[in-house]
């Protein structure tokens, strides 16, 4: 994806032994620093230290901004933690047309949080006196707020990024104010998928039109909290929905929370000092300034912070990888054994202990991370020194190149990894040089087939295994697709328009592993690990699940 959402991030560890001594301190006072008004444990805090560019769902590219939006609005279909598509403003669909049509049911008792512009009786446009005055109104949704919201979001002045949903799509329209329709130009099994996505959500047309481009930070959606106050970074705050459409297995009405309370402190060290104070519910990954005080080296919670704070972890959908262009001049990388050699060549398990803290999954299978299906964790390399030097050596021996020599590009995020590795590959008679370039950088000369060697991530956009492998589909070649190896093969080409067709899932996925197994017999890529969600929460904090998306839910949080 090439939007950079929110990961687990190690930098060069700058902390000391001050920083120690304040997190201990912190943590034994935290009880004294506490919130103690009799409304705190109905109020989620959280920090967002990349700050939020828009409360409009059309603009949710960033996981600052998805997180937000998710709590305001809802589509048509929602996502559990197991990534299964469930039903959320539409109660039901059926798919017909040899999987070219959906059709869908909605809801009637979904609602807009209230505005005053829902009042029809009402001026236009009222003065703020009059506004605080008057009781707001609200609206039900029906299926022609769904074409409207569709229309925007494929509209070329609004230029949301997230208009390339809908590029699979023929044409929607609202067959009912109850049944909305979608025809496809051509099956896509993970089109459903597509559609938990936050540009899908449903908004008000007389709202949006009201307030143009300032809906950004006046949101009116369906979601379980509404929008309060925001002091653009500073503080942002929403407030319960009393009118939310969802309700628990025991009925009880969602959310629990009455609000939450979103700061901006610009660095991942004062976000966990507040968080080890109590002030902040929450914190989503590790930073290196604080990641050896909280864990071990095996990825566990220190002695010190078990009484007062939960670690969940769980398999997060990013492929971390270094890739290969595969048409370079480059001499040494158009060998399919030297390739080889470099995934041979190091310990993925030793690198994840020693700069990851164990969190993270070598990546010891193909590019499909753990957790999709089509993942097989015996298709790709594990770590054979006496191997990789063979084959290095076999390389000497058939080019006439005695001593081979690379260069890696990478952005200072990802140093420590690279010279890992060219540690490792040094001792197979490798020699890799590192050039380290700005991210923005690194992201153009990719794009345009001007590195030859270089670290990438992959995060999915939706999750189906077919978005990871659109990176190998001939007909994606960057700048025009992700395709950033060039990477060509004529059986993987027909496989993959091939599971367009087929709606068998258990047969789909077998196709996935096959393509995916055909990517790593070539090597176009050398995959590092498959990444992790990790969350750290307060103990009074109850109902955070995790997720591979790592999608924020808060509608089923509760605070002793």
């Amino acid at each position: 994806m090439a939007a950079n959402l929110q990961h687990i991030s190690y930098m060069q560890k700058p902390t000391g032994l001050l920083f120690k001594y304040l997190i201990i301190c912190i943590t034994i006072c935290s009880c004294a620093a506490k919130d103690n008004s009799s409304k705190d444990h109905l109020v989620f805090r959280y920090n967002e230290h990349k700050n939020i560019g828009s409360l409009d769902p059309a603009f949710s590219k960033d996981i600052a901004d998805i997180w937000a939006t998710h709590q305001l609005f809802n589509g048509l279909v929602q996502m559990d933690d197991q990534l299964n598509v469930e039903p959320c403003i539409a109660k039901s669909w059926t798919v017909s047309d040899s999987a070219t049509t959906y059709t869908f049911r909605l809801r009637n008792d979904v609602f807009f949080h209230k505005h005053h512009l829902f009042d029809t009786s009402a001026k236009p446009v009222l003065s703020e006196d009059e506004r605080l005055s008057k009781r707001d109104s609200t609206r039900a949704v029906n299926a022609s707020d769904f074409e409207y919201s569709f229309n925007r979001l494929k509209d070329k002045s609004v230029a949301s990024p997230g208009s390339w949903v809908l590029n699979k799509v023929d044409r929607f329209f609202a067959v009912n104010d109850s049944t909305f329709k979608i025809k496809l130009k051509q099956p896509f099994p993970a089109f459903l998928g597509l559609l938990t996505m936050k540009y899908c959500s449903v908004v008000p047309k007389e709202i949006v039109e009201h307030y143009g481009s300032d809906f950004r930070s006046h949101p009116i959606g369906t979601g379980p909290f509404k929008f309060k106050r925001w002091e653009e970074n500073i503080k942002l705050v929403f407030r319960r929905n009393n009118h939310y459409f969802e309700a628990d297995e025991n009925g009880n009405a969602l959310p629990y929370l009455e609000a939450i309370a979103i700061t901006f402190l610009p660095d991942k060290q004062s976000e966990f000092l507040q968080f080890a104070q109590g002030n902040i519910d929450f914190v989503s990954g590790l930073d290196a300034s604080y990641k050896d005080e909280v864990l071990t080296s095996e990825g566990h919670l220190r002695e010190l912070y078990k009484d007062d704070v939960n670690m969940i972890r769980g398999p997060y959908l990013n492929t971390e990888y270094l890739a290969f262009f595969m048409k370079t001049d480059v001499e040494a990388l158009q060998a399919l054994k030297l390739r080889k050699a470099i995934n041979l060549g190091f310990d993925r398990a030793k690198m994840m202990t020693y700069l990851r803290n164990g969190i993270g999954i070598p990546a010891t299978g193909g590019f499909i991370p753990k957790g999709l299906p089509g993942f097989d964790n015996a298709i790709g390399f594990t770590y054979q020194p006496e191997k990789a030097k063979q084959l290095i050596n076999e390389f000497k021996s058939e080019t006439g190149i005695t001593n081979p020599e690379v260069t890696l590009t990478t952005t200072s995020n990802y140093l420590s990894f690279c010279e890992f590795i060219q540690r490792e590959l040094q001792k197979i008679g490798l020699q890799v040089d590192v050039d380290v370039i700005p991210a923005s950088s690194l992201k153009d000369a990719k794009a345009n087939g001007q590195l030859d060697f270089f670290r990438a991530s992959w995060v999915a956009d939706y999750p189906d295994a077919e978005n990871y492998l659109s990176l190998y589909y001939s007909k994606n070649f960057a700048p025009n697709g992700p395709n950033y190896t060039h990477y060509t093969n004529d059986e993987f080409d027909q496989l993959y328009e091939a599971s367009y067709l087929e709606t068998n899932p258990t047969e789909r996925a077998q196709l996935y592993t096959k393509m995916d197994s055909l990517v790593m017999a070539s090597a176009p890529i050398v995959p590092l690990f498959y990444d992790e969600v990790v969350r750290f929460s307060r103990k009074e904090v109850r109902g955070l699940g995790i997720n591979a998306t790592n999608l924020l839910e808060l509608k089923a949080v509760k605070k002793n």
